[in-house]
């Protein structure tokens, strides 16, 4: 089925990189979503009406706050597609997440509601008239929501949608909600128990509950999260694919919402190399990442010495140092600045933020085992927090 609709509603359906593609995408699920809630919601709220159930009016009002979910990410997709303009020079994409936080904040109000409304229930309660077509309805209910969260997983996976997994979610949870409602239904019908607000504020609980994940999901990438190790390591398997790189270091990816992703990066390359070669393989790596990647990315070139003795020598011994000290820090751009009377040995060492607070301890470790093995170099350090 989800093939089919991207078929007909979707051209180039396959080329998920493509940011229009995207937004149809998007599009297509909101759409789905809005026509589907709405249907629910009229069903559940007749089948809600006729039993005097607290907790099948619930589930449909959920239904609706679903509906209108759906038309936030519809728009949410729809202006994510604006073009850059002066202001917002890279794009308007981020209204995709800040999409997924308006459904988030609509679910925490349903949630709120539905909690007071199943509250007086408990405490009033009323009695429930289970029939054959409330049952099918929920039933019905039940099997679209199973499809809806399979369809709208599917889509997020396609475009690595953040809302669209969030959606899915909502739709996931939409079925045991269902199904608690139903299990209540059927308890009070064969048991004569009426749990119906029981149910109603289980599910409500349970609404909340998900309003709260959905929004530290896409608060996440709102405030800047690490990258994706998927996309890292595509990125330094693309560039160190290119023979005359020797290393990389200090990449730094910022998303800007999806299609719209910037990276950075040090590459090192000989200091023997002419620097217009360097330059043409940098430029070639840029354009073959934004291909094939979709990423926008800028390299910066580090010219490494390769035939100077002591600075090999150096290197290795400094490298061993801190590979002693903890596994887990590295280094790079590491040069030696020789003076009239003493030689510096100026280095990057990237550092866990678990251990950023023992800087200057690492430093006097570093210091105190040059001096132990004999040398006596000066060293000018600049912390990096490294994953």
């Amino acid at each position: 089925m989800t093939e089919l609709l991207l078929r007909l509603f979707v051209r180039d359906y396959k080329n998920t990189s493509s940011p229009s593609v995207h937004s149809a995408i998007g599009k297509l699920a909101g759409v789905t979503g809005i026509v589907c809630n709405i249907l629910l919601f009229l069903g559940k709220l007749a089948a809600g009406i006729l039993s005097g159930s607290v907790s099948i009016i619930a589930d449909a009002v959920n239904n609706l706050s679903d509906a209108s979910s759906s038309l936030v990410t519809l728009l949410g997709f729809r202006m994510a597609q604006q073009p850059a303009d002066r202001d917002h020079p890279y794009g308007h994409a981020r209204y995709e997440y800040l999409s997924g936080l308006v459904i988030a904040a609509l679910i925490l109000l349903i949630g709120a509601d539905l909690a007071k409304s199943s509250a007086e229930k408990i405490l009033h309660p009323e009695d429930v008239a289970f029939s054959a077509v409330t049952f099918a309805i929920l039933l019905c209910s039940i099997a679209v929501k199973i499809w809806m969260a399979l369809f709208f997983v599917s889509l997020g996976r396609r475009i690595r949608s953040t809302t669209l997994r969030a959606t899915s979610v909502d739709s996931r949870n939409d079925v045991i909600t269902s199904s608690a409602v139903l299990a209540g239904c059927l308890v009070n019908y064969f048991l004569d128990i009426n749990i119906d607000g029981w149910v109603g504020l289980a599910v409500a609980i349970f609404i909340l509950y998900s309003g709260v994940s959905i929004a530290k999901e896409t608060v996440s990438p709102l405030l800047g999260k690490r990258a994706d190790p998927a996309l890292v390591e595509k990125i330094s398997s693309l560039v160190l694919a290119h023979g005359k790189i020797l290393g990389i270091h200090d990449l730094l990816v910022h998303d800007y919402g999806p299609g719209q992703c910037f990276a950075s990066l040090h590459a090192e390359l000989s200091a023997e190399e002419d620097p217009l070669v360097c330059h043409d393989i940098i430029d070639e790596i840029e354009c073959e990442v934004l291909e094939k990647l979709n990423v926008h990315l800028v390299i910066h070139y580090d010219p490494v010495v390769q035939n100077d003795e002591e600075w090999d020598e150096m290197r290795h011994t400094v490298s061993k140092i801190i590979r002693d000290i903890d596994p887990h820090l590295s280094m790079h751009d590491f040069r030696m600045v020789r003076g009239a009377k003493q030689t510096k040995l100026v280095f990057d060492l990237a550092v866990p933020y678990s251990m950023t607070d023992q800087r200057r301890e690492l430093k006097d470790r570093i210091d105190g085992e040059l001096s132990r093995l004999g040398k006596q170099y000066i060293t000018v350090i600049r912390f990096d927090a490294a994953e």
